[in-house]
């Protein structure tokens, strides 16, 4: 047989014959007076092992440990392997199914901030008519960059501080009284008098429990400097004010 008869037969291309030649997982026939290879029932044979084992699921790696005569693993090792592979993946599926569904039919839709953990997604929902704050917005944005960034421990964390936050008697009202002042800094410089008001009714919102780390790392590290020149800096000051703020409160 020719390559192109061999790749028909097996049901595979002749690009992958090729391939599988190039990854030593089938040997190469010698090339006959006229030039062309000869294959033989031999090399189909293993060609045809080599499609069932890469439509298992095998990657090419475990295919040559399996056709090797020398294998440290037998094709039943492997492909108990495989199995208790497949079955972490389904089980990873299912959870991220878990996830998908739960954010669809979140009470208010999904957030404009993109794919959130439900329990974000359903406080944001709640403090959604603070949606025409600027700074608001721009708190959502950073609370759901965290909750990307932090190890699941620390999400957590935040997740329900946040929730105690909002569901204490005049959170919601006090972190929209907060916003506002925060807002009406938008064009004024760091010296202007209403800053100290805006940073004391931010803290005043912010539990301590809320960033456990206050205190113990530099605030002025790159993803607070980006966020403060994502502000102006009077606002930035509030912020910088603020945290010092909560980090007296924890001495």
């Amino acid at each position: 047989m020719r390559i192109g008869e061999l790749a028909d037969v097996v049901g595979v291309t002749t690009r992958a014959v090729r391939h599988y030649h190039h990854q030593g997982l089938l040997p190469e026939p010698e090339r006959r007076p006229n030039g062309y290879r000869r294959y033989t029932l031999r090399h189909a044979v293993v060609l045809a092992r080599i499609r069932r084992l890469t439509e298992l699921g095998l990657g090419l790696a475990e295919v040559r440990d399996v056709l090797a005569e020398e294998a440290g693993k037998d094709l039943v090792e492997v492909l108990t392997e495989l199995d208790a592979d497949l079955a972490r993946q389904e089980e990873a599926l299912r959870e991220r199914r878990a996830r998908l569904r739960a954010l669809l039919q979140a009470e208010g839709g999904l957030p404009a901030e993109g794919p959130v953990s439900p329990e974000l997604a359903a406080l944001f929902a709640g403090t959604a008519h603070l949606s025409d704050s600027p700074m608001a917005a721009k708190d959502r944005e950073v609370i759901a960059f965290l909750e990307t960034a932090m190890p699941a421990g620390d999400r957590e964390r935040m997740v329900a501080a946040l929730g105690e936050m909002l569901a204490s008697p005049g959170g919601v009202e006090r972190a929209g009284a907060a916003y506002a002042l925060l807002d009406a800094l938008a064009d004024a410089e760091v010296d202007d008098p209403r800053v100290d008001g805006a940073a004391r009714a931010l803290a005043a919102c912010v539990p301590a429990e809320l960033f456990p780390g206050i205190g113990e790392s530099d605030h002025e590290e790159s993803v607070m400097r980006a966020f403060y020149d994502d502000l102006s800096p009077a606002q930035a000051e509030a912020l910088r004010r603020t945290l010092r703020m909560l980090t007296e409160e924890r001495r």
